[in-house]
This record gives structure tokens, C-alpha cells and sequence, in this order.
């Protein structure tokens, strides 16, 4: 009897996972039989299997259509095994193309608690260059990479900063406007001197396998180098092109 438990809960494990594989594909959702379905179960036992998912957080079950779909437990627990040492294994390789390609540097940055840390970096050999920011932080409306994850983790940051009388922000309403032109643009931020006097980043996200920003890779130089025709037409390509390599690597099909 006990081998015969093992084995059930060993096939019931199976199953949550297939169901929320499925559920990853699914934005709109999903209903019992559809998923039944997918993972070869009776809807009795997906109906069961999914009570015990959504009683940990893992599923969310909406209303009134009674779809269900990934919840926050499950994106809580992604956010936790993509660690800074998996971030980067998978983007360095990216991240050194890159600086080989343009000779600037590029950095992997990752948000950390009210900061934009950069954690990884691939240098050039330019006899102009910034100090390296390799393990140093700052607040994240300071340079592109901040403001691209923060522009597109959610609107409400952006409607926080219309109606907000924070005296450390100069000026709340033009950063919302900028907020909003990076989310309309495709998610590519480009910042002047929030990184010292001269300095010039530009920042596209990257991506989990829900659609979750988890970074950005991050470009930056001297004005003299960067200037807006090189930006445009040379950096900006480049990095959005290496930012969707360093989310397929995490997972992130677009739709």
C-alpha cells in the first residue's frame, strides 16, 4: 500500500506541473476540461489536483468565468530561482557579444529593493570610458535601466508620479511622460547624466518565462561616443536584439 501512495502522489506531482506548464501558455486563462485535456486526465482529478494548486497560491481560480490561471505564488517562486548567479550565467555570454561588438561597455542590472544594482558586467577597451558600476547601486530613476524596469513593471508607478508631491523626485511629471514613452516605444529607455556628468545609458528589459521584467541590459558611454544617429540607428537595434536572446533564455516566448 505504501509503494502504491508514493507512486500515486509521484504521478500527482507530475500532473500539477504539466497543468502549470499549460497555464504559463495560457494568459486568458483556462477552464477545467480544456486543461483535462491537455495533461490526459479525468476532469474530476484536474478538478482536484487545481483545489489543492490554488489552496498554496501556485493557481488562481477567477471569477465569475471560473478560468484558472498562474498565481502570484508561482511568479513569487520564479522571481526566487532566477538568482543573481543564474542572471548571470545566462546574460553574461550575451552581454560580452555585445561589448565586442560596439567596443562600450554593457552591463546585466537587476532591481534591488528601491535600487537598480548592476550585477554583471563585459568592458571594452576604450581609452575613454566610465568608472566601473560592477556591484554598485543607485536609485532607479537615475538611468535607463531603472526606468525601463520600472516603466514596464506596472502603470501604477506611473500614476503615482501624476499625482505625487514627493520632494525628491524634481520633477514627477515629466518622468511620467518619459515612463510612458518607454512603455510605448517597445520598453527602450536612453538617459544624459543620471550616471555622472557626460555619461550616456541606454537600457532594454529582459524578461522571464511569465513576461516579468527581471533586468535590463544596460549600454553606457560618453556623449562624444553616443551621440543620437549612433544610438538610434546602431545601439538601440543591437540591444533589443540581445535583450530577446537573454529572455529566450529565460523563457520568454512572446506572443
Amino acid at each position: 500500500m505504501v509503494h502504491e501512495t508514493s507512486a500515486y502522489t509521484v504521478i500527482s506531482v507530475h500532473k500539477a506541473f504539466e497543468i502549470l506548464d499549460e497555464l504559463t501558455g495560457c494568459p486568458d486563462g483556462a477552464g477545467v476540461q480544456m486543461l483535462a485535456s491537455k495533461v490526459e486526465l479525468t476532469a474530476n482529478k484536474t478538478f482536484r489536483l487545481l483545489a489543492n494548486l490554488c489552496e498554496i497560491g501556485l493557481v488562481e481560480q477567477e471569477k465569475p468565468s471560473g478560468n484558472y490561471r498562474i498565481g502570484m505564488t508561482s511568479f513569487s517562486l520564479a522571481q526566487k530561482l532566477v538568482s543573481a548567479s543564474s542572471v548571470i550565467n545566462l546574460t553574461h555570454p550575451v552581454i560580452e557579444l555585445l561589448a565586442k561588438k560596439h567596443g562600450e561597455d554593457v552591463y546585466m542590472t537587476v532591481i534591488k529593493d528601491d535600487d537598480v544594482l548592476f550585477l554583471d558586467m563585459a568592458g571594452c577597451n576604450q581609452q575613454i570610458r566610465a568608472m566601473s558600476l560592477i556591484g554598485k547601486s543607485f536609485p532607479y530613476f537615475t538611468n535607463a535601466a531603472g526606468k525601463v524596469m520600472k516603466a514596464l513593471e506596472s502603470t501604477e508607478i506611473i500614476e503615482w508620479l501624476t499625482s505625487t508631491k514627493n520632494k525628491n523626485i524634481s520633477n514627477p511629471g515629466f518622468l511620467a511622460s518619459e515612463l510612458l514613452e518607454i512603455r510605448s516605444n517597445g520598453g527602450v529607455a536612453v538617459d544624459t547624466g543620471g550616471l555622472g556628468d557626460g555619461v550616456i545609458s541606454v537600457a532594454v528589459a529582459v524578461r522571464d518565462y511569465a513576461g516579468h521584467v527581471i533586468g535590463a541590459i544596460t549600454m553606457l558611454g560618453p556623449s562624444f561616443r553616443f551621440l543620437k544617429e549612433r544610438i538610434e540607428n546602431e545601439i538601440i537595434p543591437s540591444l533589443v536584439e540581445s535583450a530577446a536572446l537573454a529572455s529566450e533564455k529565460f523563457g520568454y516566448m512572446p506572443a
